[in-house]
């Protein structure tokens, strides 16, 4: 069998006006729901409607991730060369009859595409936003550097989707392609709420502590991305001892070295299963820690009238955490389980940003009164 390249950029252009095929959809839902009102509100309706779009994006990710379908198309951005694996049907037939448990198959082919489908929607829906944003900044007193700096993301997460690909799922650029993509869920996030323009006054020490645990919290979804791209969810089987130890034999050397090859040890050779505990066991430690931190954090921010609704989101998000990562662990990773364990994840980002940004608005006068939409605007949108 011929060797597939991994970039054939062919299908480019077909791929190109598929997304804005798909992205015409929400466009015109848009503007039919908001044509006799100003740009400004538009905008901030688009801005929102691709947020749940990036949001649902994550999730199915997520779940070519756990079908194992990330290779389903081995080359990028097509699938063979072509726009649609129905034009690859071939290529994917003999893939499949050499192995049928391999990573190409017709049904991962179509996971895979359908992923990338979703993508180039939401990137044709992040273009128009810059386009229109900077086209109004004028009129409307918006800043267009939320949505310039959301495409500039865009783009970089399109690399990595690339690279996920074309570097056959190594470990560290798949982790960072998950990480990619909740930090735009938090960029467009930031940018809906700046768009409200709904300040949020914390006191400084509160203000801060957010900052601490929306740290925490990246450092633990890094931790759980290496888990699910390690595959070292299964590592550790029972629940609150990990092999029926309360400290089982790790090995953090070779477990989080960065420079790596899927299922390889740091020297070569296979990545030892002690090393898989180490890795499962640190997302466990870490995670009692952010737990105990987002309880207290969302207690806090109860006490703030304004915050009361956003601490019952916060407290929320923990708790489908806890419960989804444990339900990983004692019914065997299933793919509900795991795919919600995701959506835990991404939530628990949107909340912590939603208070940061209201929380900046009400800091910076300044900047609230340059990048706000107008006050006569606001008063038309629909709370």
């Amino acid at each position: 069998m011929e060797t597939q390249p991994l970039y054939n950029l062919s299908p480019v252009l077909r791929m190109a006006l598929l997304g804005i095929v798909l992205a015409l959809g929400p466009l015109a839902w848009v503007w039919l729901r908001h044509r006799g009102t100003r740009a400004g509100q538009r905008l901030a309706a688009l801005t929102l409607l691709t947020l749940f779009l990036t949001f649902d994006l994550v999730l199915f990710g997520a779940f070519t991730r756990l079908t194992d379908s990330g290779l389903g198309c081995p080359d990028w951005p097509g699938c063979y060369g072509e726009a649609s694996p129905f034009g690859a049907q071939a290529h994917i037939s003999a893939a499949e009859a050499q192995m049928p448990t391999g990573p190409v198959t017709h049904r991962k082919a179509w996971i895979e595409m359908v992923h990338r489908y979703l993508a180039t929607g939401v990137g044709v829906l992040i273009t128009v936003l810059a386009i229109v944003s900077w086209r109004e900044r004028q009129r409307q007193s918006l800043s267009p550097w939320w949505a310039t700096a959301t495409f500039v993301w865009v783009c970089v997460q399109g690399a990595f989707g690339a690279l996920t690909v074309t570097w056959k799922l190594y470990p560290a650029i798949v982790t960072a392609h998950l990480l990619g993509g909740l930090v735009l869920l938090a960029l467009l996030a930031a940018q809906a709420q700046i768009y409200r323009g709904q300040p949020l006054q914390l006191p400084g020490a509160l203000h801060r502590a957010v900052w601490a645990v929306f740290a925490l919290v990246w450092l633990q979804i890094a931790l759980g991305g290496w888990v699910s791209t390690n595959y070292a969810v299964l590592a550790c089987a029972d629940f609150p001892t990990c092999q029926g130890s309360w400290w089982p034999p790790m090995d953090f050397e070779h477990g989080f070295a960065v420079v790596r090859e899927l299922g390889a040890g740091k020297q070569g050779g296979y990545l030892p299963f002690a090393a898989l505990t180490a890795i499962h066991y640190t997302h466990r430690l870490v995670a009692y820690a952010v737990l105990v931190a987002l309880c207290l954090l969302a207690w806090r921010l109860s006490r703030e009238a304004e915050a009361r609704r956003l601490a019952a989101l916060l407290v929320g998000a923990a708790l489908w955490q806890a419960i989804t990562g444990v339900s990983n662990v004692v019914l065997g990773w299933p793919l509900l389980a795991a795919v919600s364990h995701t959506a835990g994840a991404a939530a628990l980002v949107g909340v912590l940003t939603v208070v940061l940004a209201r929380s900046h608005l009400a800091r910076s006068p300044r900047g609230r009164s340059a990048t706000t939409v107008p006050a006569r605007v606001l008063e038309s949108m629909p709370s």
